[in-house]
């Protein structure tokens, strides 16, 4: 033992020989760039006064010293050099630590300040919860949830205590007899005795992160010296913690932040995930394990390496025995027990609304920017209270699946055999795969990664097959495919969105934007814009009504041809729109019947007399800002809009002329409780009172009205109507079927769907395809979950009555005079479901030439 610790004595005297022949150097070099820095500073007089009085000092210090010892002995030059060198390195420590902690001449990087001492900022996953208080996700970067120490096993700082630091209690933020003990450990070749970082130093690390790139400075570039300034600013930070905090509370800190692996942060989140329970509920053996994990998240892991789990808790459970925490029976007794998990992993978009979530982070995000208030969404632990009722997501996610599952069946039967991306003509698009294929980022790395290689690009995209996990409305399956075998399996799932709203309040109520958020990240309810079709024609009969024409309900136009002929760029151009079935009745119907039966030719004869113009500008008033093309084939829905803003303009006829803004959210608290905002209902005034009850009367005729194409409400969605209860709406389809919507609403609520493929070549081959026959049955559906869902408290009714005068006359034209005649002629445009034919929309060349050319502009 004594030759050891002789060699151990030589080696630090060679290795001081070496340090001190090399600190001597750079000792002198940087006093004098320090003094002349000062002097450029304070002026040379100033600091040579100080240096003066500096050095005076040192060397009455010295002569003390030296009057102490025998200067003539024989040990006195050793002596005299132990002291020399000793205030050398104090004086060069002082000035060491100065530099870190003020970052001098940006040597160092910065250190923590004071406020960030004192109010250390912990990443927080923020909650979102809706109206009806049911916690329905999470956003974070760091899944994590801080509790106070009262929450807390005691288990759990018992655990932590035995196996990071047993001395937790003897030291003040750095344990220098266990540093000793790592070091002579390492020099006598018999590995660590025990960790020489503290959790106070752990604790520094987690919550401040001194390895930043903010925290970098010049002596970054240095190898082995920036380790040193590293852990001196963890060491100075722990010293700073534990002036700052309790030792409990350090504890608590430590247990809140750190990662426990499987995207649990802090101990809340971390007992969730492996036991399914509160931490403070956790044993000792479960303890164990959330503490070993420290170690290693991953090789400890208990859901991926289960064994080296198993082992890591009986050496944390020992370790526990050791320091008291347990006895040894107790250790033993532990030990042989079995991990026991109830795995609950959380991922920030698990649980109902995917789809709203992403608008949601949108509308915060923005909403922050727009008002410059600094939070993150991410980090800061908000609580955002939404508009949504989990219980009608609940019916409207219901709604969608079932029937989606039922018209994904029926489209695959159609195209058996035969691909469903084809021109207007039923002609197969050639090369549509490869288009698609070539805009992906897959194709776009192995093109980078094969400049030269066209063979190899080929191979990976189209030979090249590999299991894969996909979507199915059976359930998850696993497929052998290539990059473009999975474009053309996915490619034909049709595709969806869905929202409700209160038109009173703008509250949404329910948002559902696809088929699948795991697979479909598209979000078709705002994110999406396609062509409304007849959907859009509300908004042209407003511009009738509301408008300079001055029209009412009872005002009549003769369903015959119509024809639109002009020049555009020198070529002459026709428009002559069809009816759904091709036919003409040349019958004088009033506005109520033609826009309950969707007649073509009446919506293209208002057109011409509104005038694009006075379409684009009630589209305005109505709250749709997407761009729209000023041509007449607008009235009919030829422009791309969204389902989030068609939605929102058919609640101005329930709301007395009023548009109201669709809300998102009401209130956002910080990770305290305290209100940062609540939100407030939006209107302005958009249109006439009286305009507004007169398009609510129109609307309803889609449902009142022989061969309204809303009749079929009546076997989706009974309960609507119990009771004398009413609904109104409007069906839309686009030419060849691309695109099916039904937006419809009684006297609580308007809905909105779209149903059509991921892009406009993909649709269907038959009438299946019209809105009356792919979105309307969600509507029913999810209305006739809502009016039955007592716990909801809405009941069926009637509309409320008009609370103006009205001073147009729109009871008189029931059925009267050739109405009823009107009304024979059309009978056998019902088929026998009690659907009417819907309105496949036929757009003149020009707008087919510009629809074409964009037929992939959506494509996912």
């Amino acid at each position: 033992m004594v030759d050891k610790l002789k060699n151990i004595l030589a080696s630090i005297l060679q290795f001081w020989s070496l340090i001190s022949s090399k600190f001597s150097a750079a000792w002198w070099w940087t006093l004098d760039k320090i003094y002349r820095l000062l002097c450029k500073i304070f002026g040379e007089e100033q600091v040579e006064k100080v240096f003066v009085n500096f050095y005076q000092k040192l060397d009455a210090t010295k002569s003390f010293f030296v009057s102490k010892f025998d200067s003539d002995g024989g040990y006195f030059p050793v002596i005299s050099k132990i002291y020399k060198y000793s205030l050398r390195i104090v004086i060069a420590g002082l000035i060491y630590i100065f530099c870190i902690e003020t970052n001098f001449l940006w040597l160092c990087g910065r250190m923590p300040s004071i406020e960030q001492l004192t109010n250390p900022k912990i990443s927080q996953s923020s909650t979102i919860f809706t109206a009806d208080g049911v916690e329905i996700g999470k956003f974070f970067t760091e899944n994590r949830k801080t509790i106070d120490s009262a929450q807390m096993s005691p288990w759990l700082f018992k655990a932590l205590i035995a196996t990071e630091d047993k001395r937790f209690y003897e030291h003040s933020g750095i344990d220098l007899q266990s540093m000793g003990g790592v070091a002579i450990g390492i020099l006598t070749g018999g590995g660590e005795r025990g960790g020489g970082s503290t959790v106070s130093q752990q604790l520094a690390k987690n919550l401040y992160n001194t390895r930043r790139s903010e925290m970098k400075g010049l002596l970054y570039y240095i190898p082995l010296v920036k380790t040193l300034v590293y852990k001196t600013k963890e060491w100075l930070t722990a010293i700073r913690l534990e002036r700052n905090f309790t030792k409990g509370e350090i504890l608590t800190m430590y247990l809140n932040t750190v990662d426990y692996g499987n995207n649990a942060y802090g101990i809340r989140t971390a007992s969730k995930t492996y036991f399914n329970k509160e931490p403070i509920n956790l044993q000792p053996e479960e303890a164990a394990i959330l503490v070993g994990l420290q170690k290693g998240t991953t090789l400890y892991n208990p859901i991926r390496n289960p064994k080296n789990a198993l082992k890591r808790r009986n050496t944390v459970l020992q370790l526990m025995a050791n320091n008291g925490a347990l006895s040894q029976a107790e250790a033993d007794k532990l030990s042989q027990t079995e991990i026991k998990l109830d795995i609950n992993l959380e991922d920030s978009y698990d649980g109902q609304g995917s789809y709203f979530k992403v608008a949601l982070a949108r509308f915060v995000e923005n909403w922050a920017k727009s008002n410059e208030i600094d939070i993150d969404l991410y980090r800061d632990g908000l609580k955002i209270y939404t508009t949504i009722d989990s219980r009608m997501q609940t019916h409207a996610e219901t709604a969608v699946s079932s029937h989606m599952k039922r018209l994904q069946k029926i489209f695959d039967q159609e195209w058996k055999g035969r691909n469903p991306w084809t021109y207007e003509n039923g002609e197969e698009i050639p090369g549509f795969l490869d288009t698609v294929a070539k805009r992906t980022p897959i194709y776009k790395r192995l093109v980078k990664k094969y400049k030269n290689s066209p063979d190899s690009v080929h191979y990976y995209m189209y030979e090249k097959k590999k299991p894969v996990k996909v979507f199915s409305w059976e359930g998850e399956k696993e497929l052998m495919l290539s990059p473009v075998d999975s474009i053309d399996y996915y490619k034909r799932f049709l595709q969806t969105g869905m929202m409700a709203m209160d038109p009173y309040t703008g509250f949404i109520k329910a948002w559902v934007g696809g088929i699948n958020y795991d697979y479909f990240k598209y979000d078709h309810v705002k994110q999406g814009r396609r062509q409304p079709g007849s959907t859009f024609k509300p908004i042209l009969y407003t511009a009738a009504i509301d408008g300079p024409l001055n029209l009412s309900p009872c005002d009549r136009r003769t369903d015959q041809p119509f024809k639109k002929e002009w020049i555009e760029n020198g070529e002459p151009k026709t428009w002559e729109p069809k009816n759904a079935d091709g036919n003409f009745t040349y019958s004088q119907m009033t506005l109520r019947r033609a826009i309950a039966r969707s007649v073509n030719s009446v919506a293209a004869q208002l057109s011409d007399e509104v005038k694009p113009s006075g379409i684009i500008d009630y589209a305005r008033k109505l709250g749709i800002t997407a761009p729209l093309e000023p041509v007449l084939s607008l009235g009919i829905g030829t422009s791309d809009v969204s389902l989030y803003e068609m939605v929102a303009a058919y609640g101005v006829f329930l709301n007395e002329g009023q548009y109201t803004d669709p809300m998102l959210v009401f209130k956002i608290e910080d990770a305290k409780g305290k209100v940062l905002f609540e939100f407030e209902t939006k209107k302005r005034d958009a249109i006439k009172p009286e305009s507004a009850y007169l398009m609510q009367y129109m609307l309803r005729g889609g449902v009142e009205e022989p061969g309204g194409t809303s009749q079929g409400l009546f076997e989706y969605c009974s309960a609507l109507f119990a009771n004398g209860g009413q609904a109104a709406g409007k069906t839309g389809t686009t030419s060849n079927y691309s695109d099916s919507w039904y937006i419809g609403f009684t006297k609580d609520l308007i809905c909105g769907v779209w149903v059509g493929g991921d892009d406009r070549s993909i649709h269907f081959r038959s009438r299946m395809g019209e809105g009356a026959r792919s979105a309307m049955p969600i509507f029913g559906k999810f209305m006739q979950s809502v009016y039955t869902d007592k716990k909801l408290g809405y009941s069926p009714g009637a509309f409320p009555k008009p609370g103006m005068k009205i001073t147009k006359d729109y009871q008189g034209c029931a059925s009267i005079g050739g109405e009823a005649a009107e009304s024979d002629s059309t009978a056998s445009a019902v088929d026998s479901s009690g659907v009417a034919p819907e309105e496949n929309q036929r757009l003149p060349p020009v707008e087919l030439i510009k629809r074409d050319t964009t037929v992939n502009r959506d494509n996912r």
